[in-house]
């Protein structure tokens, strides 16, 4: 017997980074599966475009896209809300297929409460100025997760947690807490300045409801849908509660088994796969 999805109003996902390694698109088709929300948003960074040179490009993410697509034909709204890592469909703004809708940001009103979506990667210094070093940031970052997961699987043969060493280095390092700090309360002061009750990001991979005072009468919410590489992560509206949902962390594959398929994939060039990508739609 199947279990009953789950009926939700609003899903928010962001930093998913389909095209990587250390992308969690396993647990993320699991729990794609367990819902059936009326809408459906996607905030930034889904598909790691900074990445995909690399040619990465495994069943299990070519899943995450047809499943999303069929919600979709089912009725599902989904706005794919672009990021600075998928920052290219930034042309595309206010596309329209079906019910897929590309947007720089959003504005929804939930209850009476006017709630702002987008990326967040605005606040990011160094996205605006030396995105070179960005890039080399997120080279690093990649390099990380790969040696985590490596870590993660002899942890686990010994019988032990899995550990995280970027979330070690963010709760520890007293530049990144404040960073991830600044981060929110600028947020919620430019929600402030713009007649919002509520932001909703993504981009610091740091899932987070809570509620920022911005001055002595004014209070915004402040929401971070985190990601699907460490946190598996996800926000949820329904009756008129935000909860934030966080994946069993004990179902994390510890390194993805390479089938035959996915070795052919990763050594196409990017012409070949993106034929491969188009052929998978149309079936």
């Amino acid at each position: 017997m199947k279990n009953k999805k789950r009926r939700l109003e609003l899903v928010v996902l962001s930093d998913i980074h389909l095209g990587t390694p250390g992308c969690q698109a396993n647990e993320l088709l699991s729990y794609l599966r367990s819902i059936k929300p009326k809408s459906v948003i996607l905030n930034g960074d889904i598909i790691d475009i900074w990445q995909f040179k690399k040619r990465f490009w495994p069943k299990s993410h070519m899943k995450i896209v047809k499943h999303l697509i069929t919600m979709s034909t089912k009725g599902t709204h989904i706005y794919y809300i672009t990021g600075n890592h998928d920052e290219t469909i930034r042309k595309f703004s206010g596309t329209q297929l079906g019910n897929i809708k590309i947007l720089n940001q959003l504005s929804l009103n939930l209850d009476g409460h006017k709630f702002w979506f987008f990326h967040g990667d605005v606040f990011d210094v160094t996205m605006q100025y030396s995105k070179w070093l960005a890039r080399l940031g997120s080279i690093g970052y990649d390099l990380l997760i790969q040696l985590n997961i490596l870590i993660n699987y002899f942890r686990k043969l010994l019988g032990r947690k899995k550990i995280s060493l970027s979330k070690r280095i963010k709760d520890n390092v007293k530049s990144a807490v404040k960073y991830i700090n600044n981060f929110e309360v600028t947020a919620a002061q430019l929600a402030a300045s713009k007649g919002y009750h509520a932001i909703v990001c993504g981009h610091i991979h740091n899932p987070e409801i809570r509620t920022i005072r911005v001055n002595q009468r004014q209070e915004i919410k402040y929401l971070n849908s985190g990601d699907w590489i460490e946190n598996l992560s996800a926000l949820e509206y329904s009756d008129g509660k935000w909860e934030l949902y966080l994946h069993d962390v004990h179902q994390l594959h510890a390194i993805p088994e390479p089938d035959e398929s996915t070795t052919n994939i990763m050594e196409l060039n990017n012409k070949e796969l993106f034929k491969i990508m188009l052929k998978e739609f149309q079936n």
